[in-house]
């Protein structure tokens, strides 16, 4: 059975592909290599701007980071579509997450955080967004933005 294209299955769900968010230091967003396309640690930009920022479990709730955690995800989204000239639909699986959750000293949901990314991916491919993941507790992250997401997608020739 054929997948729905990517950008039906957005409208489906009431998710606008965000635009691309500028890289904040010196790298590109995404890059194609062979049939994969990884994107560089993407922070949940709206609009150019952090809405929320701090460290989880302190100045950010688990629900509010699990929520931004939604939002990197899309702008990897987005950051992919850049390296594909806008087609999704190549996306054959998604291969791998990794989410970095700025967190508080005594704060231990990172994998419940990093699910805002995960269950986006899942609702969106279905079993080709079943992917592998690493969820990471960090000190800091750029900005002071308490998460950030890298994805990795195999891709069509």
């Amino acid at each position: 059975m054929a997948r729905i294209p990517v950008r039906q299955r957005l409208a489906e769900l009431g998710i606008d592909l965000v635009p691309l968010a500028p890289p904040v230091a010196s790298y590109i967003p995404a890059q194609l290599s062979g049939n994969v396309v990884r994107t560089s640690g993407q922070l949940p930009f709206v609009a150019g701007q952090l809405e929320v920022q701090g460290k989880v479990g302190d100045e950010v709730s688990e629900s509010q980071a699990y929520d931004q955690a939604r939002i990197c995800a899309l702008n990897a989204l987005a950051a992919i579509a850049w390296a594909l000239d806008g087609d999704l639909d190549r996306i054959v699986s998604v291969s791998h997450v990794t989410g970095f959750v700025a967190s508080a000293p005594e704060f231990y949901g990172q994998s419940r955080v990093v699910n805002g990314a995960s269950d986006l991916l899942h609702d969106i491919f279905g079993d080709d967004g079943v992917h592998t993941r690493s969820a990471v507790g960090v000190a800091v992250l750029p900005l002071n933005a308490p998460v950030e997401i890298e994805l990795s997608v195999v891709i069509a020739d």
